[in-house]
């Protein structure tokens, strides 16, 4: 996909939302003919695919120093955090349009997480966390998982797109209520 249509369409996307999107604004926006992305057989599906494409291929970029990275759970679940609020930032206007997006994501796209997907990294680290002692949290890893990736997620867009907080103040805040939440430490 040309990744000047992607930047129009998300741009696009930012202004208006999905409404605002069509493929004649896109092209008028990417500098491109309307006709020529008929005739290439773009739709807005295949843009706002193409999106969500992008969004996986970051988040798997990120993470992959995570999945990586030695020490305890509690660490790891951390350096989750902090990874899942770089996507979120990097791609904070299309996450803001829909709390559905890495939902459509997980469904249209290519991503090689295994069964937990997205929640993968954090299921690791929690699962580790509780193995050495460093994590307490109730119920399974897999639940324990989608509660901080979805909260961290939707509570840190929510405060960056709709409040105008600052990346310094909303992660600061969204962090240590979190990870003071599953700490067994002081």
């Amino acid at each position: 996909m040309d990744e000047a249509l992607l930047d129009a369409t998300r741009a696009l996307l930012a202004e208006g939302g999905f409404e605002d999107v069509s493929l004649e604004r896109v092209a008028e926006r990417a500098d491109r003919s309307r006709v020529t992305l008929w005739r290439q057989g773009i739709t807005k599906d295949t843009l706002v695919t193409g999106l969500l494409q992008r969004l996986t291929d970051d988040f798997q970029q990120v993470f992959w120093p995570v999945l990586n990275t030695a020490g305890t759970g509690g660490e790891r679940l951390g350096a989750c955090v902090d990874a899942l609020f770089e996507v979120v930032d990097r791609n904070l206007d299309l996450l803001a349009v829909s709390d559905e997006v890495f939902h459509w994501a997980s469904e249209r796209c290519t991503f090689p997480g295994g069964a937990h997907g997205f929640l993968g990294p954090f299921v690791g680290a929690l699962e580790l966390g509780e193995r050495d002692g460093s994590l307490a949290f109730r119920g399974s890893a897999e639940d324990a998982a989608d509660v901080v990736f979805n909260t961290t997620c939707w509570g840190y867009v929510h405060l960056r797109a709709r409040h105008r907080w600052s990346r310094k103040r909303a992660r600061s805040q969204v962090q240590a209520l979190l990870l003071n939440g599953v700490s067994t430490g002081p």
